[in-house]
């Protein structure tokens, strides 16, 4: 007959894996961050078109779109990545057809056809005065192929 086995000690907890990151000038109205890293990936929530200054919705698409891909470029920037981490990106547009600010934005980020991450436009409902969103993943410290 075998003695019983001590129990095991207890083992500490280890540290989170998740790391929630918030931007200056950026908030949600419910309590989530704009994004969320676990290691090298990183997933973003909705990035809208407001101001990152004031926090005010700009009546234009183009505008709109411009503050979008400011916030991206923060939040890349708050996980010590760049653009070129990005895997993917999805917009939301109000306008489903109405595409040339965002393609703008688009060839201004990457203007490079043969290096850009894979997109997905779909329409959406918005609300607040939106009239984009868009969410990512990324890779952060990818080397690409």
């Amino acid at each position: 007959m075998s003695s019983p086995r001590p129990d095991p000690a207890p083992r500490p907890d280890p540290a989170p894996r998740r790391v929630s990151v918030y931007l200056p000038g950026f908030g949600h109205a419910n309590p989530i961050p704009a994004a969320s890293r676990i290691g090298p990936f990183l997933a973003s929530g909705a990035l809208t078109g407001r101001d990152p200054a004031t926090g005010e919705m700009p009546e234009s698409l183009q505008a709109q779109c411009a503050n979008v891909f400011t916030h991206v470029r923060a939040l890349m920037e708050a996980v010590d990545g760049t653009t070129d981490d990005i895997l993917k990106m999805t917009f939301g547009l109000a306008g489903y057809r109405d595409r040339d600010a965002l393609n703008r934005e688009w060839t201004a980020m990457f203007p490079d056809p043969a290096h850009r991450p894979a997109r997905q436009v779909v329409a959406a409902r918005l609300d607040g005065g939106a009239l984009v969103h868009c969410d990512l993943l990324a890779v952060l410290g990818g080397t690409g192929g």
